[in-house]
């Protein structure tokens, strides 16, 4: 897959895609039903997305709400089979482009789209003006195809991003999954922590959350990517995501313990995914006790994990 971070400049080689356009936050089964059209047309399967989402753009000082980070959303769409990612900046400039101008200077002059897909509900240009109905206009207009996708529904109810935050908020990943169609997943690097786990028994390696949409806290079952390095691969794990009150972590973090794995992984990347929720964050009566509910979570995790 090539990545292209602006809509000029590029070769003939990497014009001319289908496109999918939208924000693609957690890549979920809506999401997908969008690129499998894209994906019918005669040509290169593409991607149209925007970093940072527009929302942080327009409210930098909101909270958290993102699914994945760009890391995590690109993996996601190389494994659907997507040729060209458009990943454009989306900064005043973007902002300011009304959606004629936008079709004009990005999809045609840019990128030379042979054909794009939308989700019925798809929004763009200064203001939120351009709408899935508008587009199709001006793709009969700038000679381009335009699929408007029906949204998605799952046992009745949309699909959307919002009702992924809420499954996940409310410690329910295999809910979120169901959406997703695929687990939830965390990524990014390794970094270095405090090393207590190790002390205990129990190494874990670590990864920040900035950025993301915080699941409950709490213990996880989860199955682990190593993404980069001489031993990457897949493994089961034991997570902790919170700030464990026992030591009064400022900062929530996500901590996993791979079970039956003793390397160094740091500065390596990992996917972690977020498989069952086992219980909240404690605070124990002295570490004796917090290491006997490490060995029943972790035993537990086994369990769970054996049996997917």
């Amino acid at each position: 897959m090539h990545v292209h971070h602006h809509w000029t400049g590029l070769g003939a080689a990497h014009r001319g895609a289908s496109v999918a356009m939208g924000n693609f936050d957690g890549v979920h089964l809506g999401h997908q039903m969008v690129i499998a059209l894209a994906a019918e047309a005669p040509a290169p399967l593409g991607i149209v997305t925007f970093e940072p989402h527009p929302r942080e753009f327009f409210a930098p000082a909101a909270p958290p709400f993102r699914l994945m980070n760009a890391e995590a959303r690109t993996h996601r769409l190389e494994k659907l089979g997507v040729a060209e990612l458009y990943e454009l900046p989306f900064d005043a400039r973007l902002a300011g482009m009304e959606a004629e101008t936008f079709v004009a200077e990005v999809l045609v002059a840019g990128l030379g789209v042979a054909h794009v897909t939308v989700g019925a509900d798809f929004r763009f240009g200064k203001g939120r003006g351009g709408t899935a109905e508008t587009l199709g206009h001006a793709g009969a207009r700038h000679g381009f195809g335009v699929t408007i996708a029906d949204l998605v529904a799952a046992d009745g109810a949309e699909i959307s991003s919002t009702a992924i935050r809420a499954a996940l908020a409310g410690g329910r990943p295999r809910d979120a999954a169901r959406m997703l169609g695929h687990w939830h997943r965390i990524e990014g690097p390794v970094r270095h922590g405090d090393k207590r786990g190790r002390d205990l028994g129990y190494p874990t390696v670590n990864m920040a959350l900035e950025g993301l949409h915080l699941p409950k806290f709490g213990v996880y079952a989860v199955r682990v990517d190593v993404l980069t390095g001489p031993r990457a691969g897949s493994y089961d794990g034991a997570a902790s995501l919170g700030v464990r009150p026992m030591f009064e972590v400022p900062h929530p973090t996500l901590e996993t313990h791979l079970l039956d794995f003793r390397d160094d992984l740091y500065g390596e990347h990992l996917s972690v995914a977020l498989v069952e929720y086992l219980r909240p964050e404690m605070i124990f009566d002295g570490l004796p006790a917090l290491v006997a509910q490490m060995d029943a979570d972790c035993a537990r995790a086994r369990d769970i994990l054996a049996g997917l």
